[in-house]
């Protein structure tokens, strides 16, 4: 988590650039993969049970989407950290908003059921002397939410239990495991770049990293490629010409 970020709210809006030149794999990013997305994308890995998952959507996401480049898509990903019949229930509840564009009506009201609305502001439910009950102990429980905010549900068990939202579950859970997700909120970059959170201070410096990685490091890395490639040919050919004089 942005730790820097949650004890000095004030540094929330601060556009501090970066050069690319100091952005270090190993600090502050990780290469998770040797080939990545055809397309630049964000990607968050999160779950309605982490508090600092929910600081994030309400403090901070909405300005890591703005400071985004154009061309970077978003998406997000729930994690199964509960490995329960419960868990897969929750993981399907945020696949199934998705599905049915619903995740600007339900997301929010998830996480407050599940942590309660203090949440938000990072109140850990989980530390010592502090308790709340979630709301959400089953499917019936998620559909109740569902159609208190407004969303149909009488396709919600159709879709819960179809092939496409299993095979939807199925890839968050195998790119958990093959990106090393360890911790949430994560976040990964064209499925090849895994931010290390705890090496970032500002909001404009993680999303100067997430636009260098999405759009520049690759771009940069095969543009010197194909120039080194090319030098070697003309070397070549200048090779041969003054063996041939």
């Amino acid at each position: 988590m942005l730790k820097p970020l949650v004890a000095a709210m004030a540094l929330t809006l601060i556009p501090l650039a970066a050069n690319a030149a100091d952005f270090i794999e190993g600090k502050h990013y990780t290469q998770i993969a040797k080939k990545g997305s055809e397309e630049p994308k964000l990607t968050e890995f999160y779950s309605f049970y982490c508090h600092n998952c929910f600081s994030m959507e309400t403090q901070y996401l909405p300005d890591i989407k703005d400071g985004l480049n154009k061309e970077v898509s978003f998406d997000s990903k729930h994690v199964d950290f509960m490995n329960s019949d419960l868990g897969t229930e929750v993981m399907k509840s945020l696949a199934i908003m998705q599905e049915l564009g619903a995740t600007d009506k339900l997301v929010h009201p998830m996480f407050a059921a599940i942590q309660g609305e203090e949440g938000a502001h990072g109140h850990d439910h989980s530390a010592p002397g502090h308790k709340h009950t979630s709301a959400i102990n089953s499917r019936d429980d998620i559909k109740q939410l569902f159609a208190a905010n407004g969303v149909d549900v009488s396709q919600y068990d159709a879709l819960a239990d179809s092939k496409k939202i299993n095979d939807v579950i199925a890839l968050w859970r195998k790119q958990q495991n093959e990106f090393a997700i360890q911790s949430v909120p994560s976040f990964v970059v064209n499925d090849k770049y895994l931010v290390n959170l705890g090496e970032i201070r500002t909001l404009g410096e993680l999303t100067d990293l997430i636009n260098f990685l999405a759009t520049e490091k690759d771009a940069k890395q095969d543009e010197g490629g194909s120039l080194g490639w090319l030098f070697l040919a003309f070397a070549g050919v200048a090779a041969v010409s003054r063996r041939r004089r």
